[in-house]
């Protein structure tokens, strides 16, 4: 556990994972994961890379946007049809600890908004559970002021569920005044959820209450054109989370109490402490299964593959960093169905491969402090901040119509010609000519694929509180510590923004390169602040 937080730490302090770095840690955390399997099953793609893993419907984080890209008409064809102009997301969570086991849940709800017009909200809940531990030790040359330093570590699985809804009824030709539209009714639409939560939650607290009149009012706040209440889209996610922090902070000691007898001191007692949390870092892996049941993808199963390096650094001041990795593979969930029971080969319809990188500073702070009986601490805990901070998205999209190009990408898929042995290919690299060695997934993005980059503003509000009952063993300078019980519980709202100017590479021009040029579908509709 050690280990894997030091590995997490290490590489947070920088605030920038490069690409090869960030594989390499992926490598190291899944060898440590997959003892059984040892180095071949995470270099094979068999861990959470060949997409037939998915396909008992369990899986993880990451985002397709839920609406197709058809053909640009009358356009080039190498423009994506659409972007994300913004997004809304608000997560609560909540952890629940005894002794060294760790169980949590939390809701993660998402309100984005198209540059068609379109509107999607996707809420998910997920459940999980895991183990923690800590170590700590004095300072050298504090030692009368009680100086100490903290590691902790937690590793936490993961699953969960949700849907995701398509607002796109209001359709006047005009993708402005539709985005406008389609989002009020996507407001809507989760208030009614939210106040429908309620009257379920109070009919559990108390089965003898009128439920008429919650029903009645959640009903009111349903909008106009209002979707069906089963989502367009079913997902269901699996996630694995390693984390860690480094805390400093002081003891409070008395003088201690002379004996009446025999005239000596007791010598100094612990008395309690306070801590700031100046360094934390997380490594996760998602997986999520999302099978539509209406609109564009109506028929369609994706799995999307992400994997989530970040961290942040200061204790008044907070800087953040954060770096991801992502792949979407969407097939005829039919066929897949079939192909999957007869044990057949997969035939993907479509790849989405997307990294991300985000830097920001605010102010906030998380502290800790405690009081000693004994063996025994009470600890209470809390903070919270704002973050700015700038996110650079580049996204490279593959429509595979062809047995040729979908077997180039299953291949790579599972595995075959050891793709895991380099970094997941950079969308903004396909824009370049292809080297002798390009592999034949890369050629293919290079050829074909719809590339495009984009940047966001991101402002994240949250807090934090805790309570827990400790327990403490003494070892000269160290001190393993764990909770008898403890509650956390944090609260986190990110909205990011579209910003800068879009940009999609064209196709390939005399030499081989591909310029990069407005992307008009992408600039043709603005934001609406929420």
């Amino acid at each position: 556990m050690v280990g894997v937080v030091s590995l997490v730490v290490a590489a947070i302090v920088g605030l920038s994972v490069p690409a090869d770095e960030a594989t390499g840690l992926k490598s190291a955390v899944c060898r440590i994961l997959h003892p059984l399997s040892g180095a071949e099953a995470c270099s094979s793609g068999d861990y959470a890379g060949d997409g037939s893993d998915g396909g008992n419907g369990e899986g993880g984080d990451g985002d397709n946007g839920g609406g197709g890209d058809p053909f640009v008409p009358n356009g080039d064809p190498f423009e994506p049809a659409r972007c994300l102009l913004s997004q809304d997301q608000t997560k609560d969570t909540v952890v629940i600890q005894v002794a060294f086991i760790k169980i949590s849940t939390s809701e993660t709800v998402k309100l984005q908004q198209w540059s068609d017009g379109t509107v999607t909200l996707e809420r998910v809940t997920e459940t999980g559970g895991g183990v923690t531990a800590s170590i700590s030790a004095g300072i050298p040359g504090l030692k009368d002021w009680g100086g100490s330093a903290k590691l902790s570590g937690t590793f936490l699985a993961g699953s969960g569920n949700g849907g995701q809804w398509l607002f796109n009824g209001n359709k006047s030709g005009d993708p402005q005044a539709d985005l406008a539209a389609n989002l009020e009714d996507a407001q809507k639409f989760a208030a009614y959820l939210k106040a429908n939560d309620g009257c379920r939650y109070q009919s559990g607290y108390n089965p003898g209450a009128a439920m008429g009149a919650c029903s009645q009012d959640a009903a009111s706040k349903k909008p106009d054109l209002e979707p069906e209440l089963a989502p367009d889209v079913d997902i269901t996610k699996t996630s694995t989370e390693a984390s860690g922090n480094v805390s400093f902070g002081g003891k409070f000691k008395s003088n201690g109490k002379s004996g009446k007898d025999s005239g000596k001191s007791d010598g100094p007692k612990d008395l309690g402490k306070i801590s700031g949390e100046v360094l934390s870092g997380t490594m996760t892996e998602d997986v999520v299964v999302m099978r539509s049941h209406s609109g564009p993808n109506a028929g369609k199963i994706t799995f999307i593959y992400t994997f989530t390096v970040k961290g942040s650094a200061g204790v008044a001041g907070v800087a953040t960093g954060e770096r991801m990795q992502q792949v979407a593979v969407t097939y005829d969930a039919a066929a897949y169905d079939q192909e999957k029971k007869d044990g057949d080969p997969h035939h993907p319809e479509k790849l989405v491969i997307t990294t991300s990188q985000e830097a920001g500073d605010g102010t906030g702070i998380k502290i800790e402090g405690g009081a000693n009986a004994g063996p025994v601490t009470i600890d209470v805990g809390g903070g919270g901040g704002t973050t700015k901070s700038q996110i650079h998205t580049e996204s490279a999209e593959l429509i595979l119509d062809n047995d040729g190009d979908s077997t180039a990408v299953e291949d790579w898929l599972r595995g075959n010609g050891d793709p895991a042995s380099n970094p997941l290919p950079s969308p903004s690299d396909a824009a370049e000519v292809p080297d002798s060695d390009a592999s034949p997934l890369e050629r293919l993005l290079h050829d074909k694929g719809k590339l495009s980059r984009l940047d966001y503003n991101a402002n994240t509000d949250w807090w934090n509180a805790s309570l827990g009952i400790g327990f403490g063993i003494s070892a000269g300078q160290f001190t393993l510590g764990f909770k008898l019980f403890g509650i956390d519980i944090t609260h986190e709202q990110k909205t990011q923004t579209i910003t800068g100017n879009p940009t999609y590479a064209t196709g390939p021009k005399s030499g081989g390169a591909r310029p990069w040029v407005e992307w008009k579908n992408c600039t043709q509709t603005k934001p609406i602040p929420t």
